[in-house]
């Protein structure tokens, strides 16, 4: 009994700490969009990006084979599916912003593309944080902020992609709105995801605490 016991918390562990390097894997990500938006010239940040897609992919695989073979889980089956499949759909919609550029030829920051990015690192740490604190909840109150805080954020970035799109419009270059308003739309998804990721969490700090 004594062994069983001792493998379950150690898939316990093993489960959080994937769940966690996918987070990471995000803020990684994340700051590489704000790198590729400061030299679009730079073909090896768009590889980079995908790179990153590329292991984020791996990782969310190992976490549902993971999920799959394990009968007790640290957190409910679901919740921990879906946290993982909304940080990958984070990262995918970053790895979407990159092959944008480099597909649509984009040779100089778009306006308010930078802005954006900036913001999503910053929706990305906090995903990071709540995810690391899963293990252990000390603080609901805490981690609710940080929920609020995550939303916070996305409605910063729908500000900037307003204000981006009102002024794309201004343009009478059809190519060009076409273009752009595809970057904009999937720069704003990926911090929608970043909110999804938050909700899950928050339903998961009511329910355990």
């Amino acid at each position: 009994m004594g062994q069983w016991l001792s493998w379950v918390k150690s898939n316990e562990k093993e489960l959080l700490s994937l769940l966690t390097n996918l987070a990471k894997k995000s803020v990684e990500t994340s700051e590489a969009v704000v790198v590729l938006f400061d030299d679009l010239n730079n073909a090896e940040q768009s590889q980079k990006i995908h790179r990153l897609e590329t292991e984020a992919d791996v990782l969310t695989r190992d976490i549902f084979s993971e999920l799959n073979r394990t009968f007790i889980t640290p957190l409910d089956r679901e919740d921990m599916q879906r946290i993982a499949s909304k940080i990958d759909d984070v990262i995918d919609f970053m790895d979407g912003i990159a092959a944008r550029v480099y597909s649509y030829k984009i040779t100089s920051p778009p306006p308010y593309c930078k802005e954006m990015a900036i913001e999503l690192v910053k929706a990305t740490k906090e995903v990071e944080y709540m995810v690391s604190k899963l293990q252990r909840i000390k603080d609901p109150k805490d981690m609710i902020q940080h929920c609020r805080n995550t939303s916070d954020i996305e409605h910063t970035v729908d500000d900037l992609y307003r204000e981006s799109i009102k002024e794309l419009f201004e343009s009478d270059d059809p190519i060009k709105i076409i273009k752009l308003k595809d970057i904009y739309e999937t720069m704003e998804t990926a911090s929608d995801r970043c909110v999804d990721v938050a909700d899950v969490v928050e339903d998961i700090v009511l329910k355990y605490t």
